[in-house]
């Protein structure tokens, strides 16, 4: 009987990428031998998924407070933001560019011959159409303040959540040793809310099961037939994005890339499942800290790359931009295709909080631009959850490296100590670092 409940607690422990992994392919086989059932286990899938993002607001918000609060001066989390901003901008950049190379390069949409005036937006398309027509390149930036602060947890917009955060964070520094109280509560209530991630997460299982299910049975081999060669070439460029250009980014952080993602198979393998890689962000956070990233850089990076690191977003508006306008026997010149560039470069900074992110920044992009009609989304909107499901996997790919990159910058990254967890010859359990963060030369502790 022991030996038993050993083997269950690993399964849902230990073993969870195990688990998961059997539930995904018992979910695809499902979709693909009952199609109707498949798409029946919905509910699973999203359930799963409201559980983690009714924990995200929490988890930010306690993350942030208590990272910042513990940083030493006020000074270092600002430089710790502009170096963040600058990672972000730099890999989501060549996550654009290398999408509109590869596209340019093999041309999969060459050959359709599709008729804008043929095609009509309807459904989901259409409302996620009508959405990125009303999306404006500075939406980001407005869109940043809530209502009220109660709304911001409300909607959980993660960027309004990190407006709020920052500030309470610095009305509390600000404070002084009058806000020791406070500070350690909001710790203690952190501890509480990641309990929950722990408890949710035993359901990991039963919602990648049920997203895969549905996936398959709805979205299943009659769909790809049709925009295989699409799908497969986007697929291969985000592994070869995830494994070449994010390799040399970790190797420049002192470490390797496939021991990285072994050591986060978990949460990558949720993401492959729910195709919604903030349904992994608290345990991310936690395991990050574990790696040898300190407290206060994980908590101000991960919350807001949830917000401005979309890597996948990124290499996806790149690929189905131009793959849209060769379904449409458009040819577009360098001078367009740089100035598409710009403006999703732009516009991809926008997602956060928007239901179906990509595919209405897609849309707001085609709209700015005129060049490409916006009714293309709709050749490709039945492909679109196994287009998500790779965009997770790189976002998430991108978020792993980003607090070891700005570690790495800022020169508290314990590099000895993650070469001992991801070659698991340490325990990955081991108290993360809450260490103040150093000052620079010439800068007030």
């Amino acid at each position: 009987m022991s030996g038993a409940t050993s083997v269950l607690r690993a399964a849902f422990t230990t073993k969870l990428w195990l688990t998961v992994l059997v539930a995904l392919a018992l979910g695809a086989l499902l979709g693909l031998a009952a199609p109707d059932a498949g798409a029946a286990m919905q509910p699973l899938g999203d359930g799963f998924i409201s559980l983690i993002r009714m924990l995200v607001g929490p988890v930010i918000f306690c993350t942030i407070v208590t990272g910042i609060v513990s940083a030493g001066a006020l000074a270092g989390m600002g430089r710790v933001g502009v170096k963040a901003l600058v990672y972000f901008e730099v890999v989501t950049t060549i996550a654009l560019v290398m999408g509109l190379v590869v596209m340019d390069v093999l041309r999969p949409g060459d050959g359709v011959h599709a008729d804008p005036a043929a095609i009509k937006l309807t459904g989901k398309a259409s409302e996620y159409a009508a959405a990125g027509e009303h999306q404006h390149w500075y939406d980001f930036l407005v869109n940043i303040i809530p209502q009220s602060v109660v709304s911001a947890f409300v909607d959980g917009n993660v960027l309004q959540i990190l407006l709020v955060s920052v500030l309470f964070a610095v009305a509390l520094k600000m404070m002084g040793e009058r806000a020791a109280p406070i500070a350690r509560g909001v710790e203690r209530v952190g501890e509480a809310v990641f309990g929950i991630v722990r408890l949710v997460m035993y359901l990991a299982p039963v919602g990648a099961f049920g997203a895969m299910a549905y996936t398959t049975g709805k979205f299943g081999p009659k769909t790809l037939t049709s925009l295989g060669t699409f799908v497969g070439l986007f697929w291969a460029t985000g592994i070869v994005f995830c494994l070449v250009v994010l390799g040399v980014v970790a190797r420049l952080c002192g470490i390797r890339v496939i021991p990285l993602y072994r050591y986060f198979k978990d949460e990558l393998l949720i993401t492959l499942g729910t195709a919604n890689y903030e349904a992994v962000m608290p345990q991310l956070i936690e395991k990050l800290e574990r790696l040898g990233c300190p407290r206060p850089i994980v908590g101000l990076v991960v919350p807001s790359g949830y917000a401005f690191n979309s890597d996948g977003v990124c290499l996806y508006m790149g690929f189905a931009g131009l793959y849209i306008a060769q379904a449409f026997d458009i040819q577009m010149s360098l001078w367009q295709q740089l100035g598409l560039l710009a403006v999703f470069l732009i516009t991809s900074k926008g997602g956060a909080g928007i239901a179906g992110a990509g595919f209405v920044l897609l849309a707001a992009s085609l709209s700015t631009t005129g060049v490409v009609p916006i009714a293309g989304i709709m050749l490709i909107f039945g492909v679109d959850r196994f287009l998500s499901m790779m965009r997770g996997i790189v976002s998430l790919c991108g978020q792993m490296l980003a607090s070891i990159v700005v570690s790495t910058w800022e020169g508290v990254f314990d590099r000895d100590r993650a070469r001992e967890v991801l070659a698991g010859r340490a325990p990955a359990d081991a108290p993360a670092s809450a260490e103040p963060l150093p000052a620079p030369a010439g800068d007030p502790a």
